[in-house]
């Protein structure tokens, strides 16, 4: 996965984002996160009885309409952080009681996250790690993930390409998300 030609998510960019190019995410290879914090209200399952160990990612590769978090997605909230801030804050929520950490939206920073679970499991994370996601993935990139994932959550949101097109901007949504939810369950 280069970032130099990104093409780690369906969007197929190829900007160089190492040089500081914005791709459709609106992210160059700089971690961008808007908030890490325990979340009572994900999914009962996901937030358990301690709150889920949540880290919103800056950007999106979507673009949806009806985003409820259009300003994280756009990239207009959030700062930057290096993988081994990326990993303390794994570890930070570990230790406030998280039942996992959840990973929101991270498609676009898949290798530096790849890199930050590494260092945080080095460092004592034991909690499941679960992959919070629209489905847009590429299996390619899924692949990398296979033993650092616990629990994929994928929120698959269209099967009609004209309406992932009007709503989402993305005709080939589906085309995408089917054999990507399939790796998923493969891998878990």
């Amino acid at each position: 996965m280069d970032l130099r030609d990104c093409t780690i998510c369906p969007r197929n960019c190829h900007t160089d984002r190492v040089a500081g190019q914005l791709g459709y995410c609106r992210q160059t290879n700089e971690i961008k996160a808007a908030r890490a914090a325990l979340h009572m209200w994900e999914e009962p399952c996901i937030s358990g009885q301690t709150g889920s160990g949540t880290v919103f990612f800056s950007g999106c590769n979507m673009g949806c309409v009806f985003c409820q978090n259009h300003t994280i997605s756009k990239g207009i909230t959030g700062k930057g952080i290096s993988i081994l801030r990326l990993a303390e804050i794994f570890l930070n929520l570990q230790d406030q009681g998280a039942c996992n950490i959840n990973l929101v939206t991270p498609s676009h920073f898949v290798p530096q996250i790849i890199d930050a679970l590494i260092k945080a499991k080095d460092m004592g994370l034991s909690i499941p790690v679960v992959y919070n996601t629209s489905s847009y993935e590429k299996v390619e990139t899924l692949k990398h993930l296979e033993g650092l994932v616990d629990i994929y959550l994928p929120d698959l949101k269209y099967f009609s390409p004209a309406l992932s097109k009007k709503y989402s901007y993305a005709e080939d949504y589906f085309y995408y998300a089917k054999p990507a939810i399939a790796e998923m369950v493969r891998q878990t």
